[in-house]
């Protein structure tokens, strides 16, 4: 019975954060900081919801695909929180919410308040994803910076069948509060709706893209400016064209017609 009240507690605590329709997703309407703080919240045994909370992020690209492929939205729409990973996002919801969001709340920058927080909190991470190489510099780096934070385990994300099942059984084992989980969109969406339940012992998941590519220092992030007017794309695109420059091309001009068309 307690347990049970927990659960409903957890839930409960869930289904409150406020979210406006963008695009075709229900968005968070939380900051960064109000998203760390939720994250930490939720991600305490206490709070638990008995499976791993799910945690992912949509920016146009996002939109683009979830609106002409149901499975992909179908495997956003089963998360338990979506935050907005776009600039675009945030400045089509001044227009078109009455409850527009605070702020971009990008992986790259959520993860250092979070691991502050699960540092003074005594929290563990779990990093899987990206190629091993990448997720050994990554996790190297994250310990390095934040010589407290407690790293119950790592993994590259290149993985599957019988190997990938017995990886999950591993990091259920060891219990991690947060697992990041790097395999981008939508394997690890996908990876969630498949394992999720068995990891019950796994605290949260927060999806977070290519977000190890840049924490191992491979890659570099736009220049804020960038960032703040929504042309984090061109930068990328610039970066790597044979692989990002048909993508954008196809999607952005979708998820701004999405952003600026009324949804249900």
């Amino acid at each position: 019975m307690l347990e049970r009240r927990v659960n409903l507690a957890g839930r409960a605590a869930t289904a409150a954060i406020p979210r406006v329709s963008l695009g075709g997703l229900r968005v968070a309407v939380l900051s960064i900081e109000e998203t760390a703080n939720f994250m930490i919240e939720m991600a305490f045994p206490a709070r638990r919801i008995g499976r791993p909370l799910f945690l992912t992020s949509a920016n146009g690209e996002v939109l683009a695909r979830c609106s002409t492929d149901p499975v992909v939205k179908r495997l956003f729409t089963s998360s338990d929180l979506i935050n907005a990973d776009g600039q675009p996002l945030v400045s089509a919801s001044r227009f078109r919410t009455a409850t527009p969001l605070p702020e971009r709340v990008a992986t790259t920058d959520l993860f250092d308040v979070v691991a502050r927080k699960a540092a003074a909190a005594n929290l563990t991470f779990y990093m899987f994803g990206a190629s091993e190489e990448e997720n050994a510099q990554a996790v190297a780096n994250v310990r390095k910076k934040y010589p407290t934070l407690k790293i119950a385990g790592r993994s590259h994300g290149y993985l599957d069948g019988e190997a990938l099942a017995a990886k999950v059984d591993e990091i259920n084992a060891l219990a991690p509060d947060i697992l990041w989980l790097a395999l981008g969109v939508p394997r690890e969406q996908a990876f969630v709706e498949t394992y999720s339940a068995r990891l019950s012992d796994v605290g949260m998941i927060k999806t977070s893209g290519g977000w190890f590519n840049f924490l191992s220092g491979s890659r570099k992030r736009a220049p804020q400016w960038m960032q703040n007017i929504g042309l984090e794309w061109a930068w990328r695109i610039a970066q790597e064209p044979r692989r990002l420059f048909w993508r954008y091309l196809t999607t952005n001009p979708r998820a701004l017609h999405l952003l600026w068309k009324k949804h249900p």
